[in-house]
């Protein structure tokens, strides 16, 4: 991912790649040589040249260490997702960036895909059910850390971010193959009514030993019904049109008994294709980004947000050995 970070600083006006820091000399001077920038061995070295803004892609154990310094002289982070390991070391993470005014962005990037954007552009979603798969082969890329933290992570930040709270109760089933850490989740997060928001369920499954690469979402709500497929970058939406006396009138002769085998479903709708962009979600996470460093607006995904992600994670994990939290 840092790689893909570099190349979108080169490229971004208004911003310069000043360095990059890895551990393996050769992997930072390819870097370096096909983007530009210093090369450096550490963090010290970067903050020596002067920069105002990092990405940290670092492996998640050590999102802590390497962000430490970078938030303590005051310079801006955009740390990949999830923002820790566990709660405790992502709030100490929330809790300097708070203390040294420090602009803190988790890089929960799904929420910047077109598909997403689509999503959240639609009137009336008030989400009372939603459905989330996100399976892939093994990658082995992210293996410090379980497939909840490693893939399902990003859809408890849309879930969160489209209930607007956390869960309530969290039931989960894990299992681990190749590792100590699980490797598939399926995890049912339940949001009980508040301020006003309806009840919502979510069934969210995750795996990185699939056969196949897929990762869909359905959302549905009173008002409409919204399927989508990120990998294809297509979706459907499904509105209620009927008025309410046809609405009633429905209902009644439901309640009667009669036969409605002959009744087109598709009169009481509308089915829309969903009008997906095309813009590349990393950019428009890191634009969003660099106006936050520059004052301009607050990051979408700040530290609290990604925070809360990982503690639902975690709730979801402890869930997973005991069967409910």
């Amino acid at each position: 991912m840092g790689r893909h970070h570099a190349r979108l600083y080169a490229q971004v006006d208004g911003a310069e790649l000043v360095g990059v820091v890895d551990a393996d000399p050769q992997r930072r001077s390819i870097v370096v040589e096909e983007y530009g920038g210093v090369a450096c061995a550490t963090v010290e070295e970067l903050l020596a040249l002067g920069v105002e803004a990092v990405t940290v892609a670092v492996p998640t154990v050590h999102h802590r260490r390497v962000a430490e310094p970078l938030l303590s002289a005051g310079v801006a982070c955009l740390i990949e997702k999830p923002l820790a390991p566990d709660v405790a070391e992502a709030r100490a993470i929330a809790d300097l960036a708070d203390r040294s005014g420090s602009v803190l962005q988790v890089g929960h990037v799904v929420r910047y895909d077109p598909v997403m954007v689509a999503i959240r552009a639609l009137p009336g979603v008030v989400p009372r059910f939603v459905e989330v798969d996100r399976i892939s082969p093994m990658t082995f890329r992210s293996v410090d850390v379980g497939v909840v933290l490693d893939m399902m992570i990003h859809d408890i930040d849309l879930l969160l971010m489209l209930v607007g709270r956390e869960p309530d109760e969290v039931h989960a089933s894990a299992v681990g193959v190749l590792g100590e850490a699980e490797d598939v989740c399926n995890a049912r997060l339940v949001f009980r009514p508040r301020g006003g928001a309806p009840e919502c369920v979510a069934n969210v499954t995750a795996s990185r030993l699939a056969l196949k690469t897929e990762r869909k979402i359905r959302v549905i709500g009173e008002e409409l019904y919204v399927s989508a497929d990120f990998v294809a970058r297509t979706g459907t939406v499904v509105r209620k049109t009927a008025n309410a006396e046809r609405l009633s009138d429905l209902r009644r002769r439901l309640r009667d008994g009669e036969d409605l085998s002959g009744l087109d479903f598709r009169e009481l709708v509308t089915i829309d294709a969903l009008e997906v962009g095309s813009d590349e979600p990393l950019r428009r996470q890191l634009d969003e980004f660099l106006a936050a460093v520059r004052g301009e607006r607050r990051p979408q995904v700040d530290a609290e947000a990604g925070f809360a992600a990982v503690r639902t994670a975690e709730r979801i994990v402890a869930a997973a050995g005991s069967g409910r939290v």
